[in-house]
């Protein structure tokens, strides 16, 4: 991920004081786990500019505080490496191989729009372009105009990272993706997709290769696939 830099640093975060012969945080100092257990939210979710984008930092006063990044106790029974999605509660759970989970706030699909079930990760992309499906072209006008495609940037609804999910080689036409929205976390508003706040969809895109497993359990309202 070239280009990357955080202004936040600037002010004196200790990633840089760690390091006053660099002028920046290497990549995995930034996303590695080590990030999130000290909760330091200010520098979490700073701002930033990657290869001419330049994204916001996040108002905290405007996420409930419950759907910021933490690690938690890793849901019963999920194997390592894998990726569960609890859209009843908006919560995405990255699960490690110690018993702890990287637990982040996520928002989902309205009613009559979610989906549950098992896909795998089978392509990841950066800024990505966004082409909005047949359907949500016919039933929304605002799609409508990007029928031909939107190129990635921050005013793009996938937001500044995106994992497709497949089902063998099918794409379900289901993403992981961040959001121009904020304050969606915690809601469900979307078209089905599995959205989160942009620094959290880096760190998470960050720490997930292709192959891996995930697990959107069913909700009030989802379309179960097998």
């Amino acid at each position: 991920m070239p280009g990357l830099s955080r202004r936040v640093f600037v002010l004196g975060a200790p990633l840089l004081l760690a390091g006053c012969a660099s002028s920046r945080a290497t990549i995995g100092s930034l996303f590695d786990r080590s990030s999130d257990s000290g909760f330091n939210y200010r520098e979490i979710y700073a701002g930033g500019t990657e290869n001419g984008h330049d994204y916001p930092p996040i108002n905290l006063k405007a996420i409930d505080p419950k759907y910021l990044r933490r690690v938690v106790v890793a849901p019963a029974g999920e194997a390592p490496g894998s990726i569960i999605v609890d859209p009843d509660n908006r919560f995405l759970y990255h699960v490690h191989d110690d018993g702890t989970a990287t637990r982040y706030g996520v928002g989902v699909g309205r009613e009559g729009f979610g989906w549950s079930g098992k896909a795998t990760i089978r392509r990841k992309a950066e800024w990505p372009r966004w082409t909005p499906p047949p359907k949500m072209v016919k039933r929304d006008p605002l799609a409508a105009k990007f029928a031909g495609g939107m190129e990635g940037g921050v005013e793009n609804p996938l937001g500044a990272r995106a994992m497709y999910l497949y089902q063998g080689d099918r794409d379900t036409l289901y993403r992981l993706h961040g959001t121009n929205d904020p304050t969606s976390i915690g809601k469900s508003m979307s078209s089905g997709c599995i959205r989160l706040l942009n620094q959290d969809i880096m760190a998470l895109y960050h720490n997930t290769p292709v192959g891996v497993r995930v697990v959107v359990r069913p909700s009030h309202g989802g379309t179960e696939a097998s």
